[in-house]
């Protein structure tokens, strides 16, 4: 499912070519070990996939584009409509597949927008893109000029949600992998810009975390760190007792200024906090393409500012820091 072949070519002769030895047993590990049942199901949706060629790839659109419509006939259109469904939840989009308008949970352009033009450009980059998910802000990423795109997310659900665009998309250099920052080599420090996005406060120790990035990027490099925040002085971190928003695994969310001493603590330099924004229902929501239960039913039903729980609704920082 993943062509080892062509990203042993891509990686060879550069700071990733350390990685290549293990990296091959790691994937095979990922997809052998994999404990969802579901994984036969979603490997016979890639197998069944029409063979399509797009006329246009569009990577820069809010919807990251890939084909038209007119690519293909309603009844190809309709099958393949069926085929990607068997791979929901979608959550970070949205996209267009040939006339297929999959509306994603977030609408991931929003987080795009707000940080992409406060980073270092990224053309000619190579770029680690930590709980990427299906891959949406890497294929913005390849839009936006980089050289390499490699994201990492262990939910092979996501995975195999980007090995479907994949595989009509030829051009630019963009892997989604099955793992996580921990199984990157430590001290690899490859990459010039290093995102983590959504991931923080789920590490139990998130200055192992903060350390973990550091070591992914070369001297110089930039980390773009996206978290939930909470409001308060430095050393404000709220440690929800059980679920925050419904959320089983959230362990740390500090405030801003927590963060910012964090950072410093872990040995980046330039740290700047360049947004903070409160999750609204529009951003993130339920839709035909996810079903589930998303932030309306998070929240308090008579204050809004509350989740269900009762703590302070969901905002999200971003921080932008350097490797030494």
């Amino acid at each position: 499912m993943i062509d080892f072949d062509v990203m042993h070519k891509t990686f060879s002769g550069g700071p990733l070519e350390s990685w290549l030895p293990e990296l091959k047993g790691k994937l095979g590990a990922a997809f052998r070990e994999a404990r969802d049942g579901r994984l036969p199901l979603w490997q016979n949706v890639l197998k069944n996939l029409p063979p399509l060629t797009p006329s246009q790839v569009n990577l820069n659109r809010d919807a990251v584009c890939v084909g038209h419509a007119q690519d293909c006939d309603g009844e190809t259109r309709e099958r393949f409509g069926e085929l990607l469904r068997h791979l929901c939840p979608w959550r970070k989009g949205p996209f267009d597949v040939f006339g297929i308008r999959i509306d994603t949970e977030w609408r991931s352009h929003w987080k795009w927008s707000r940080l992409s033009s406060h980073v270092e450009p990224l053309a000619g980059r190579r770029i680690l893109d930590v709980g990427c998910g299906n891959g949406y802000h890497c294929w913005r990423m390849a839009g936006a000029g980089a050289e390499l795109v490699v994201g990492v997310d262990p939910y092979l659900l996501y995975v195999m949600q980007f090995l479907a665009l994949k595989r009509y998309v030829k051009g630019p250099d963009v892997f989604v992998l099955p793992l996580g920052v921990e199984d990157i080599p430590p001290g690899l420090r490859a990459f010039d810009t290093v995102f983590s996005m959504g991931v923080l406060y789920h590490r139990r120790s998130p200055m192992d975390h903060l350390l973990d990035l550091r070591s992914c990027l070369r001297s110089g490099g930039e980390l773009v760190l996206e978290t939930l925040v909470v409001d308060g002085p430095e050393g404000q971190v709220l440690v929800p007792r059980g679920r925050y928003a419904k959320m089983r695994n959230v362990w740390f969310i500090p405030s801003p200024l927590t963060l910012h001493a964090w950072l410093t603590r872990c040995g980046y330099k330039d740290v700047r906090l360049v947004d903070v924004t409160k999750t609204t229902t529009e951003e993130q929501r339920s839709t035909p393409w996810m079903t589930f239960e998303s932030l309306p039913q998070y929240l308090n039903p008579r204050n809004a500012s509350l989740t269900v729980e009762g703590y302070p609704a969901p905002q999200r920082a971003i921080f932008l820091a350097r490797s030494p």
